[in-house]
């Protein structure tokens, strides 16, 4: 008898570049344990990305969340049986989507933090749009959930890492300059004696990987992937 695997609701768009990533990584992951023709039960639901990166920067996180909370519904409504917001910065209204199904949400950061621990990696670095590397949203949830201390780059490189992941990240270009600079900041944040460094955009193992730099990266994306393989296959 065939082992059931459950269905992955997906909330992507945002950008439908690092969706694509998902949707190829979990059926991977499905396939590498099973075998054959076997893949993920997937449901997508993919937003306009230009709607909701317009509310965020007029910081209208209530109406981005109830766009994303009725996507979510109407991926219960499908037949998932998780939820998965593609993005770390709209994890800004995870409760907001959580508590409007009755199916679990799979939070990035809970996934991220299971390997920081399983690592023994106590200081990190976070990359990622403005919005997750200023405010609390991300770097309280771990740090109090979890007792990790995040760390960021300057101001400037803020600057830097938000403008490549929505003027060429999430438009599908891919610039070398982008990658030195990137490395530059990464080699930064090691500076401050972080263990690791998080990928906090799903976007940015687009432009950096582990081959380019020494200090360990957390790529969310691929993280995040895992963890619906998991739930999939009923490991958790």
């Amino acid at each position: 008898m065939e082992k059931a695997v459950r269905r992955i609701g997906l909330l992507g768009g945002m950008s439908w570049e690092s969706t694509q990533l998902y949707y190829k990584l979990i059926n991977q992951g499905v396939n590498r344990q099973l075998g054959g023709l076997h893949s993920a039960e997937i449901i997508l639901y993919s937003v306009d990305f230009a709607r909701i990166e317009k509310l965020q920067r007029a910081s209208q996180w209530e109406e981005a969340g109830q766009m994303l909370a009725q996507a979510a519904q109407a991926l219960e409504s499908a037949g998932a049986d998780c939820v998965l917001i593609c993005t770390n910065t709209m994890h800004k209204v995870a409760e907001q989507v959580a508590t409007s199904v009755d199916i679990p949400l799979l939070h990035i950061a809970d996934a991220v933090a299971e390997i920081l621990l399983r690592e023994d990696v106590q200081k990190v670095g976070l990359l990622g749009t403005a919005f997750t590397m200023e405010q609390d949203f991300y770097r309280k949830y771990i740090q109090e959930k979890y007792g990790i201390t995040l760390i960021v780059p300057t101001a400037p490189d803020r600057e830097i890492v938000h403008s490549v992941i929505y003027e060429e990240l999430c438009k599908g270009k891919i610039k070398a300059s982008s990658r030195e600079e990137y490395l530059r900041i990464i080699h930064f944040l090691s500076a401050q004696g972080v263990e690791a460094v998080i990928l906090g955009c799903t976007e940015i193992g687009m432009l950096v990987s582990q081959e380019d730099i020494a200090i360990p990266l957390m790529d969310t994306t691929q993280i995040h992937a895992n963890k619906a393989v998991e739930f999939a296959l009923g490991d958790i």
